[in-house]
């Protein structure tokens, strides 16, 4: 294959991989207590991170965690050419409070949940096209915020169905660049908006399983793979209903992943314990699960390729209230043990 080279529609091989120079993940009490807390590298005890409010809370969790992943790569914030970052909240407020301190040229970016795999698929093709050596791909989210924007305000306590979804309150930073490291990103698919029509803003996974299920066929298609090809293909945040879906609509277009497949936000939670229902969501979801356990994992040698698809939901408040069905998206990228 030559350099950079395009696959269908959708796709783009790496000849030359962009490396994952360094992973940061820091997490909420909630996620601390799942069954993934000892992969984090920090769990804290105050949900709003010492601010007055969920949305200051959310940007400083966002910025210890970016100067974390700096910290391992031994970089500073002027080593850093681009950043490339988004949350769940409106106008990325997150993002902006959060890394505005570290002066670094911001590409500010918004795909719901699917948003880390927007950021590592944007930063991995910059540092392949030369246009930059070193770049960091940011996402957090927020289960006070989130609450309070898209649904209720924690203070309501209104009851949750059990097609629900628990936002993860979790921010995960990765350091790519051209210079070796234990993972590597190879390729990656982006996505289209994908809407089946559905209404439910509180069941996330069916609203979000068709875009991932249309996000990997045309990935199996243009590199001309199989699922066997992949140790896990990693969906971000289906849970449970999700997931269900997912594979039905794989299985109709003859592909079974079910062998392969693992959802983050079924990982991250023990529901019985915890009493999360569906699973867990958010940008953060499968943000911190990939510089947790996922990377964790490669560099132990337990897995070898993965496919990254995190998943979004395309909703606002104003389009909900105007009674606009939900669209999905996802975005895939192939990441591989290196060393």
């Amino acid at each position: 294959m030559t350099k950079g080279i395009q696959l269908g529609r959708q796709s783009l091989f790496f000849d030359k991989p962009v490396y994952i120079m360094s992973s940061a993940c820091i997490v909420g009490p909630k996620e601390g207590e799942g069954p993934l807390g000892a992969t984090f590298d920090r769990v804290v005890e105050d949900a709003a991170f010492g601010k007055d409010t969920w949305e200051e809370g959310e940007s400083e969790m966002m910025r210890q965690t970016a100067l974390l992943a700096m910290q391992k790569a031994n970089l500073k914030a002027e080593d850093i050419r681009y950043l490339f970052a988004g949350d769940l909240l409106g106008q990325l407020i997150a993002t902006t409070f959060g890394l505005m301190e570290f002066q670094v040229p911001l590409f500010g970016l918004y795909g719901a949940c699917s948003t880390m795999g927007e950021a590592l698929s944007l930063g991995a093709m910059t540092v392949h096209a030369g246009y930059a050596d070193t770049v960091m791909s940011v996402a957090s989210s927020h289960f006070g915020g989130a609450e309070k924007q898209f649904r209720f305000p924690l203070e309501y306590g209104n009851q949750r169905p059990m097609s629900s979804t628990w936002t993860v309150t979790g921010c995960g930073a990765f350091v790519l660049s051209e210079e070796n490291g234990d993972a590597a990103i190879t390729g990656i698919t982006t996505g289209r908006v994908v809407d089946y029509g559905v209404k439910d803003s509180l069941n996330m996974g069916a609203c979000m399983a068709p875009a991932a299920a249309d996000c990997i066929y045309h990935h199996l298609m243009d590199f001309g793979r199989v699922p066997g090809d992949y140790d896990r293909i990693v969906t971000g945040d289906l849970g449970s209903v999700g997931k269900e879906i997912l594979c039905r609509l794989l299985r109709d277009q003859g592909v079974d992943i079910t062998g392969q497949h693992m959802d983050c936000g079924m990982e991250i939670y023990d529901d019985p314990e915890q009493d999360t229902h569906a699973g867990g969501s958010g940008c953060g979801c499968s943000a911190v699960t990939l510089a947790g356990k996922l990377l964790s994992d490669m560099r132990a040698g337990l897995l070898g390729r993965i496919l990254f698809v995190p998943t979004g939901a395309l909703l606002s408040t104003v389009s909900y209230n105007e009674g606009q069905s939900v669209p999905g998206i996802a975005h895939a990228v192939v990441i591989e043990k290196r060393g």
